[in-house]
């Protein structure tokens, strides 16, 4: 038995490593995705003041915080028992979605592009940003750093800091928004629209006219059928702040709608020996390992199962870009993972037409940001992150002090479907015990089009960690072994 390691997996928020085993013949006999790495925020967010977990949170990435910190926010509403008021809800769904753009479009250009337009098997050396500008040009490498930049300006002026918000408080915003601030940022945000606008075109013109990354996209390679996960508005239709959880099976019939303070009655979570992420499956249907399925309870979140979750989108642009697509593959719902990367697209032009809606609506200006608090108890928040359904829920005492709290983080639900993509991208690549650079940068391909954070979905792990340490003398002989659960 051969063993390939690819560590550390690269183009990705975390650390990871992939490790296939071949069989006599040379061909995949077994492959897993490991997440090496473990962070302990479920532990000692405990005994904090509920209050202060909006600003705790958002340290647990630096890709994705707005996701925490409106997850967060929205679980303190829950906790405090207070509505926030429409003006408080416009201003942090009008900043989430600059936020949404932000983190789409970093995917796209810096760590999934390099593999569509510079190509899979070019060299390492090209496949990054710089190799990417070479391809399409100067010109749009600048669009794309002052787009992105306008996106990290809009979340400032809201959250206070770009990068970790510090908006967001119970019941509603730390401060109303001004007529001066307004103006930027609508006019930022016309620029992000047609820059939405534009990145389609780009995706159009490099990779859909390409035959070989058409066949690529629809083919088998990276292809599983499974469940759907996503947020939607009473009309069933994509939103990224608010809604009910909607869940589809691999036919497109809707299995589940509930509100998020209801997920553990539809979310469990399996546990494996070689991995510090948990694996959440479908209450209902039940954990019958890495299968996919409608008799296995695997399910996806993100961009792609967003809009199959979804029965269209609100704004217009996007909504005729969402047709496109599902004309595109002939079916519903789509089935290939590759598929993550253009309905990204999609959605960074719903949010920056969702972003114009909301900072032209009159009432965003408006001074009433804070609702009053009742006593504080149990509850729940959740968001769509750029990566997936988010929830987080907190438990306090009657002071509102925590005394306990639980995240599903949206990578968390992509955890299995990762592992199957993956095992499943080596076996069809790899045979005969060929193994090069390309294949294996393809092998990696299959979890990238995720845009996993594995930062974000290391959180806790039931029980200790497994732990070795091994002590050696001054001559290098192994002396002691110390271990626990391993």
């Amino acid at each position: 038995m051969r063993e390939v390691v690819i560590s550390p997996i690269t183009r990705l928020e975390g650390h990871g490593k992939i490790t296939i085993f071949l069989d006599d013949a040379g061909n995949v006999a077994d492959a897993y995705f490991q997440v090496v790495e473990l962070r302990g925020f479920e532990r000692f967010c405990i005994g904090r003041p509920v209050e202060e977990l909006p600003r705790i949170t958002p340290r647990i990435c630096g890709v994705c915080p707005w996701a925490h910190h409106m997850a967060s926010t929205k679980a303190c509403d829950a906790v405090y028992k207070a509505e926030p008021t429409p003006a408080a809800k416009k201003i942090r769904e009008m900043a989430y979605c600059a936020h949404m753009m932000h983190s789409h479009q970093l995917h796209f250009y810096a760590l999934a592009a390099p593999d569509f337009v510079v190509g899979a098997g070019a060299p390492k050396a090209e496949r990054n940003v710089l190799g990417l500008i070479q391809k399409v040009g100067l010109e749009t490498g600048k669009l794309v750093i002052k787009n992105r930049g306008y996106a990290q300006r809009i979340q400032e002026i809201v959250g206070g800091k770009a990068t970790h918000p510090v908006c967001g408080v119970p019941g509603g915003v730390a401060r109303p928004l001004t007529d001066e601030e307004r103006a930027e940022i609508e006019e930022k945000g016309k620029s992000l629209l047609e820059f939405g606008k534009t990145s389609l075109e780009i995706f159009d013109n490099l990779v859909l006219k390409d035959k070989e990354l058409v066949d690529l996209i629809a083919g088998d390679v990276y292809y599983h059928e499974t469940y759907y996960m996503g947020l939607v508005d009473k009309n069933n239709k994509v939103n990224f702040y608010d809604g009910d959880v909607r869940v589809v099976d691999p036919e497109g019939r809707e299995y589940a709608k509930f509100p998020p303070a209801k997920y553990l009655d539809y979310i469990a979570e399996h546990v494996e020996p070689w991995s510090y992420l948990k694996f959440p499956y479908l209450k209902g249907v039940g954990w019958k390992g890495l299968v996919d399925g409608k008799n296995s309870g695997v399910y996806r979140v993100n961009t792609l199962a967003r809009l199959n979750a979804a029965d269209g989108i609100a704004t217009p642009l996007a909504q005729e870009a969402y047709e496109k697509f599902y004309e595109f593959f002939g079916k519903k719902p789509v089935h290939n993972t590759l598929a993550f990367h253009w309905a990204r697209l999609v959605e960074n032009l719903y949010a920056a037409e969702r972003l114009m809606e909301l900072i032209q609506d009159s009432e965003i200006t408006s001074k009433d940001v804070r609702a009053e608090l009742g006593e504080p108890e149990e509850g729940v928040g959740c968001v769509e992150a750029p990566r997936g359904t988010l929830f987080h829920h907190y438990w306090t005492d009657n002071e509102g002090i925590v005394t306990k709290l639980n995240l599903i983080v949206a990578t968390g639900h992509n955890n299995a479907a990762m592992c199957m993509s993956i095992k499943k991208a080596a076996q069809k690549l790899i045979s005969g015990g060929e193994v090069n650079d390309k294949l294996l940068n393809m092998v990696e391909m299959a979890f990238r089009a995720y845009d996993p954070c594995l930062a974000c979905a290391t959180h806790t792990l039931p029980g200790q960690m497994p732990l070795e340490v091994l002590i050696y003398d001054a001559d290098g002989n192994l002396v002691k072994r110390l271990a626990r659960n391993v």
